[in-house]
């Protein structure tokens, strides 16, 4: 299991309402959190075989930015 962390641009609970649904379509996405309340408003996702492209592409669809702050690699464990 990796888990990736963004920097975005979500500000707030309707705009993490907004995003939801196009990370829910994410291939091989199993569990994600969103820190609106964080400087970097990190969004943290976990799963196999994740390809941080198609978070980008799916926040970029939702009509917000992320880039990739960090990624890692565990076997198990939460976000």
């Amino acid at each position: 299991m990796e888990i990736i962390k963004f920097k975005t641009d979500v500000e707030s609970q309707s705009g993490l309402s907004k995003v939801a649904p196009f990370l829910e379509r994410v291939d091989n996405l199993s569990k994600w959190s969103l820190d609106t309340g964080s400087a970097d408003k990190v969004l943290s996702v976990s799963g196999t075989n994740l390809s941080p492209q198609a978070v980008v592409n799916a926040m970029e669809e939702a009509g917000y930015k992320a880039e990739v702050l960090r990624v890692m690699g565990i076997s198990g464990g939460d976000l």
